[in-house]
């Protein structure tokens, strides 16, 4: 009986352990909740936002470049490219020489770097390839230059001034203010009084001509002309007539012999 007995608690146990109703796993598992409620909660806590008004001091909003005004907020490699005169090319052969970390922001270099960046790019043709500059073979010197800022507008001017001169085809195309590279003309460009064109509808064969109109006045104007045959051939009768009638007189004085 006692074996009987141990072999059912045995059993109830086991049942229990494989139901998982043991006290044990039942911590476990509230232990298991609560972790993960535990890191819900962290999940759902927004991190409070980080309040911009509160920059370095010594941040620049503008910084001033080849006299230009170059947003702070931009990287160094954008930021350049606002200069006329440097394109993305250009930008990255200077920020590698001034050994400055391209996305870096304009405003958190210090003067002697902006000073450092401004000279590079003044100087750009003294350490530049020659196809890597924006004027070749100057008309007036040979060389090559490459123009920053406000010289690449004084010198397009200067060059524009040349071609009316020496009146190319350039330059009288500039004058009248026409497409200059050979760009089509017909839809586009079109400068001056010319507004619209005015085209003539013409007629379409067969069709009846209208009230008063041109087609009217041409059937007037050939009616005419084809009764004159008609009235010719009425006249001809009459002139044929007068020989016989001159005749009679001659036959009478052979009649009285």
């Amino acid at each position: 009986m006692a074996e009987e007995g141990v072999t059912k608690k045995d059993e109830t146990k086991k049942g229990d352990h494989a139901k998982g109703d043991h006290p044990k796993d039942e911590k476990k598992e509230s232990k298991k909740g609560g972790e993960h409620k535990e890191e819900k909660a962290k999940k759902a806590k927004v991190e409070p936002k980080k309040d911009e008004s509160k920059k370095d001091e010594n941040f620049k909003y503008i910084v001033r470049l080849v006299n230009t005004d170059i947003d702070g907020n931009k990287p160094v490699v954008i930021g350049l490219q606002s200069v006329k005169g440097v394109g993305s090319r250009v930008a990255e052969i200077i920020v590698n020489r001034a050994a400055v970390n391209r996305v870096e922001k304009m405003g958190n270099l210090d003067d002697a770097k902006v000073d450092e960046l401004e000279r590079l790019i003044t100087t750009y043709i003294e350490y530049a390839p020659s196809w890597a500059v924006n004027r070749q073979h100057d008309f007036e010197t040979g060389e090559d230059m490459h123009l920053v800022g406000v010289d690449i507008e004084v010198t397009l001017k200067d060059d524009i001034n040349i071609m009316k001169m020496i009146r190319s085809y350039k330059g009288v195309r500039h004058e009248g203010g026409q497409k200059v590279r050979g760009q089509r003309t017909r839809s586009n460009g079109r400068t001056g009084l010319t507004l619209g064109v005015m085209r003539q509808r013409a007629a379409q064969p067969g069709a009846a001509p209208a009230e008063g109109g041109a087609g009217a006045k041409e059937e007037k104007k050939e009616k005419p002309a084809a009764a004159a045959p008609a009235a010719a051939a009425a006249t001809k009768p009459a002139a044929t007539a007068k020989p016989a009638a001159a005749a009679k007189p001659a036959a009478a004085p052979a009649a009285k012999k």
